[in-house]
């Protein structure tokens, strides 16, 4: 029933403004929330995704421009979006900052509260203790101040910290449980910091070394080089690597896996500034560490090495020359560019075949990836190949619109075949060409990472808090004397936890049971 003098009006409800200020305490609180600082941290996780499933430009970039190759239609819409530069895109590098500007706000007012509650004093002991859990009751023989002086000193020995009201002991312990979870997110903080200022001073560089040749760790070396914004070229310690052979292990046994790789061995020459070679051992999944950086073996394949030479049998081109893998039985395709030396500029386009056997379409093609027998096949063409204009080309392409074929399947002249030791002339009396070799290539990633030791330091300490956090019980306990009009005194023990604890009623029949056994 309403009071008599209540009164409905038809005025509408004026509710209070928030306003500017208002509406960002109101968000500032949204953002430093700990929901949203786990909600962001997921949404981290899953933005990482396309990091691993597309190329990137940073560890890959020949392995994006073959995706865009394969996929144009679908890479239009990946590059728009910036996948392939997922870890540096703007959509990416937003929710980085949230997280980081979400996890300060939250730990900075935590941290002050608990600094606060770790000079607290216990608090006082609740006038009813048979509302807590794991009430129970002890008879007590002597006075109710020995009682609580026993009681706070087994609390004391376990750990607790303890404050007597009256006749009664309050006492508390499990605060470590919060330092954890503090520790824990400082040190999530700390990676993020690590991994942003860290990065930019990393670097990230690829290099194809031939076996019999090296590379020296300077800009100028790397086929492509992608440092970070604090990047200096001083920062490149001097050192380099000599491929001296690869050794590659392929399932020869079972039938269903032919061909299948089982090992890949580098075997290099690092030489350091001031130091004696050494021989070393890259694997794929065992990099090499050398002058602050890792070394990891991303790749191999063929390297046909050629040698052309002109009418009068003057070499006018000799080298090794990297072709790129087609499947995986190193069907390799690869091109030669020879603009000096000729009547005209020469241009080859080259496919590799390690075991070759021909299709019932007349070609050929590779069933194992292994030397078994070698082919190499040659279309000959000649023209300007546009390596004048000052136009960077691409070297693994050639662009035929403008040449003319002089051997090939256009061309009055057949496709030249070429198995090792092979040398056969060129057509209109250009020459002669010559298989001269077969060496390995391997494709090298180097990584320098400033802040990697950081990042396992906080790493540590992160899963250090989570354990402590997850694993010590934040509890409260009281000891209570009760005496009775006719001087018997009556023992109160109940405690109280912060969140959930299974072990809470047996810890207090367990506090009690210790103090009986301590009067006894």
């Amino acid at each position: 029933m309403r009071p008599g003098d209540h009164f409905d009006s038809d005025a509408p409800i004026n509710q209070p403004k928030l306003g500017a200020v208002g509406y960002l305490r109101f968000f500032w609180r949204q953002l430093t929330s700990m929901r949203t600082a786990l909600f962001l941290l997921l949404l981290l996780a899953i933005a990482a995704i396309p990091g691993s499933l597309v190329p990137q430009v940073s560890s890959d970039p020949n392995g994006v421009v073959q995706y865009k190759a394969a996929n144009p239609e679908l890479s239009a819409v990946l590059d728009t979006l910036g996948v392939f530069s997922t870890y540096t895109s703007v959509w990416f590098s937003a929710i980085y900052l949230l997280l980081f500007i979400s996890l300060i706000g939250c730990v900075i007012p935590r941290t002050k509260h608990h600094a606060q509650a770790l000079r607290a004093r216990p608090p006082k002991t609740p006038a009813r203790l048979s509302r807590l859990e794991g009430f129970t009751t002890r008879p007590w023989a002597g006075d109710a101040a020995t009682a609580v002086t026993t009681a706070t000193a087994l609390l004391r020995r376990q750990g607790y910290r303890v404050e007597q009201y009256g006749d009664s002991v309050s006492a508390e312990r499990g605060y470590l449980r919060e330092t954890g979870n503090l520790v824990f997110h400082t040190a999530l903080i700390g990676v993020l910091i690590a991994v942003g200022i860290g990065g930019g001073f990393g670097y990230t560089g690829q290099r194809v070394v031939v076996e019999g040749y090296a590379f020296a760790n300077t800009l100028a070396s790397y086929d492509s080089f992608n440092p970070g914004r604090f990047f200096q070229e001083s920062d490149l310690e001097p050192y380099s690597i000599a491929l001296e052979r690869f050794d590659a292990v392929y399932e020869q046994e079972n039938i269903n896996a032919l061909g299948q790789p089982v090992d890949f061995t580098a075997t290099v020459t690092t030489t350091l500034r001031g130091q004696e070679p050494r021989e070393q051992q890259i694997k794929v999944n065992e990099p090499l560490s050398i002058g602050g950086t890792q070394v990891y073996l991303l790749g191999n394949g063929y390297a046909p090495e050629l040698i052309v030479r002109d009418g009068d049998g003057e070499v006018v081109f000799s080298g090794p020359t990297p072709f790129l893998p087609q499947d995986a039985n190193l069907f390799s395709l690869g091109v030669i560019k020879i603009p000096d030396g000729l009547d005209e500029q020469l241009g080859i386009r080259a496919l590799f075949y390690p075991s070759a056997v021909p299709t019932a379409t007349g070609a050929y093609a590779s069933n194992f990836p292994d030397l078994i027998n070698p082919l190499l096949t040659l279309e000959v063409y000649t023209g300007d190949l546009g390596l004048d204009d000052g136009v960077a080309r691409n070297a693994y392409s050639l662009n035929t619109d403008e040449l003319t074929q002089i051997a090939g399947r256009d061309a009055a002249a057949p496709t030249i075949e070429l198995r090792l030791g092979d040398r056969v002339d060129l057509p209109d009396g250009l020459g002669s060409i010559e298989l001269a070799g077969l060496p390995r290539f391997v494709s090298l990633d180097v990584h320098h990472d400033a802040a990697q030791g950081w990042v396992l330091l906080f790493a540590a300490l992160s899963l250090a808090g989570l354990i402590v956090s997850l694993f010590i019980p934040r509890r409260r306990m009281w000891v209570k004397a009760v005496t009775a009009d006719d001087g018997t005194v009556t023992l109160e023990y109940a405690g109280l936890a912060r969140g959930d604890d299974p072990g809470l009623e047996a810890a207090v029949a367990e506090l009690a049971d210790r103090h009986a056994a301590a009067k006894a």
